[in-house]
């Protein structure tokens, strides 16, 4: 089979899919409709597929009629707490939600794929399965298919992701970091309430606070090798109740982002220090509730680089592919990356400039041109197919 060909005939399917998606569109742990929604049309395509009483999300599994390794194609499927202002006619109808990370897109992407690689289970020398994952937008989504054992026979995995700097209906895959870990952070600063008019008499814990703030950027840049990325970010800070009290008690929370595991490893023990520090100088106290939530994504698996790259190139020809900078955003995906080590990224273009399509993620306006969502299913099943030829006759785990 010609997957660019199929792809391009199931393209109305594709978009009908993405419409529903993106009208019901549900935040994370929430994802009830859209599961339901999943499992319909896979069932009616006769892909056998798991649900989970509870949990939401779906794994669907094609069987190929010849033995062989089992590859994981995973998409996202939840939605942002972000009142849409697109303008697309099919707006979510559920107020103040919005899928403003393409999830819709990518969910309907793996669902044309699904079709794509139905049709084509004769000739697939192994298994492919399907995830779509709940709740990735919280950074946890992933670990309940991994630690509940529904993806310990995959042998290699790929992820994909609409990407608003790359041209639309272009794909990048790189080789080494993509995108960054996460960790997050949260400061209790400590000291001691008096009047505005007398701070002499107490411990002013939002100037310790601000002090903190300030010296937690020498992290980057005097402790980290400027050669390796790194974020270090204070988002929030609660403090006070009045204008003329000299607040006790400031709470700061922040996130941490790294390409490589040197810089993300060094951040916790520096900001201990700096923190306790900074707070004694100020007659103060501190305490640090530190969380590692996500690894970097890194595209490590070179051979499997390349089998997505001569997929792209199969499909589309050598033009397609691009390369794009390094993103300090986050991806859930890294969990299974890190547990299943044979597993790569994608990005597919969404930039058009042409119809507007140029706002970021996470963004009120964020929107894409659908005439790259075939592109996206063909690459997806070109890559499994590719992937279960080249290990043909190796056993599975």
């Amino acid at each position: 089979m010609n997957f660019a060909t199929r792809a391009a005939e199931l393209k109305e399917a594709i978009i009908a899919h993405r419409h529903y998606l993106h009208q019901h569109a549900e935040l994370s742990f929430q994802e009830k409709e859209t599961t339901a929604y999943l499992v319909e049309q896979l069932t009616k395509l006769g892909i056998p597929v798991q649900s989970f009483d509870d949990y939401t999300g779906c794994i669907a599994t094609i069987q190929g009629w010849q033995p062989g390794k089992t590859v994981l194609l995973r998409a996202d499927i939840d939605a942002l707490p972000i009142q849409e202002n697109s303008g697309v006619e099919f707006e979510s109808i559920h107020p103040g939600i919005m899928h403003a990370c393409g999830h819709d897109c990518h969910a309907s992407m793996l669902l044309g794929a699904a079709q794509l690689l139905w049709e084509q289970r004769e000739q697939l020398k192994g298994t492919v399965k399907l995830l779509f994952q709940a709740a990735e937008e919280v950074f946890v989504g992933s670990h309940y298919y991994w630690d509940k054992g529904y993806l310990s026979d995959v042998d290699a995995a790929m992820g994909m992701h609409v990407w608003p700097t790359v041209d639309s209906g272009k794909l990048c895959v790189q080789d080494g970091p993509l995108m960054a870990s996460c960790d997050n952070f949260k400061i209790t600063v400590h000291g001691v309430s008096a009047h505005g008019s007398q701070p002499h008499n107490g411990r002013d814990a939002i100037v310790a606070a601000s002090a903190i703030i300030c010296n937690l950027q020498t992290i980057v840049s005097r402790i980290n090798d400027p050669l390796n990325s790194l974020v270090v970010s204070v988002g929030t800070i609660k403090a006070g109740t009045q204008f003329n009290i000299i607040t006790d008690t400031a709470v700061m929370e922040g996130t941490v982002r790294a390409h490589t595991t040197e810089a993300r490893s060094l951040v916790e023990e520096n900001m201990r220090r700096i923190v306790d520090a900074t707070a004694l100088a100020m007659g103060c106290t501190a305490e640090i509730e530190y969380n590692y939530l996500e690894p970097p994504v890194r595209n490590d698996d070179l051979a499997l680089n390349k089998i997505a790259r001569e997929a792209a190139k199969t499909l589309y020809g050598e033009d397609v592919l691009r390369s794009t900078a390094l993103a300090t955003g986050s991806e859930d995906f890294s969990y299974i990356m890190e547990k299943i080590p044979s597993s790569m990224f994608v990005f597919l273009g969404c930039r058009d400039e042409e119809t507007g399509c140029v706002y970021p993620v996470h963004n009120e306006k964020f929107k894409i041109n659908e005439n790259i969502l075939p592109a996206g299913a063909a690459e997806y099943a070109q890559f499994a197919a590719d992937y279960l030829d080249k290990h043909a006759g190796g056993a599975g785990k």
